[in-house]
């Protein structure tokens, strides 16, 4: 094992039954307030590729796309919820375990031909992560890659993502 995955495992709590039981959730804020920790998995995301923009997935993708776009010298673009842009937008829809959810982008947020890197905190299913890939696509731009500090590989979201290559800091 690396020193970054034994830094980020070091600083992964597990939270058993949380959002419902039976679910063990990785949190990931122990990870956020270590300066060191953080900056460490900042670095690494931010020399995978040399793109133009930097997508972050919400809510927790946004927290570290941001600071990777910084780094990176990148646009960061923001990939939310249904109805929480307020400009012209693109969706996606994607299936759930139980239901489905939409996720947008901005219209005008790549330039054609822009290269683009996905950050997210975690792949579980890949629904969201392959919706992303198609909002990317019909907007114009062209994934690199989708880059996560977490896969879930017992969920096998890598699997509905074989197309694209996929960059875990850590896969458990």
């Amino acid at each position: 094992m690396s020193e970054l995955s034994q830094l980020i495992l070091d600083r992964i709590r597990d939270v058993p039954d949380y959002p419902k039981p039976g679910v063990l959730f990785k949190d990931i804020t122990p990870l956020l307030g270590d300066p060191v920790a953080m900056a460490a998995v900042v670095e690494e995301l931010a020399g995978l590729a040399e793109v133009d923009k930097i997508v972050g997935i919400e809510a927790r993708g946004f927290i570290l796309a941001a600071p990777v776009a910084y780094r990176a010298a990148a646009g960061f673009v923001p990939v939310r919820k249904k109805g929480k842009l307020p400009a012209a937008t693109l969706e996606e829809s994607y299936d759930l375990e139980y239901g489905s959810a939409t996720i947008e982008v901005h219209r005008d947020a790549f330039a054609p031909g822009d290269r683009v890197l996905i950050v997210d905190d975690v792949l579980a299913t890949g629904g969201t992560a392959k919706a992303t890939i198609e909002l990317v696509e019909r907007a114009g731009a062209h994934v690199v890659g989708i880059a996560v500090l977490m896969e879930l590989a017992f969920l096998k979201g890598r699997e509905r993502l074989p197309d694209v290559g996929l960059h875990s800091l850590v896969i458990v």
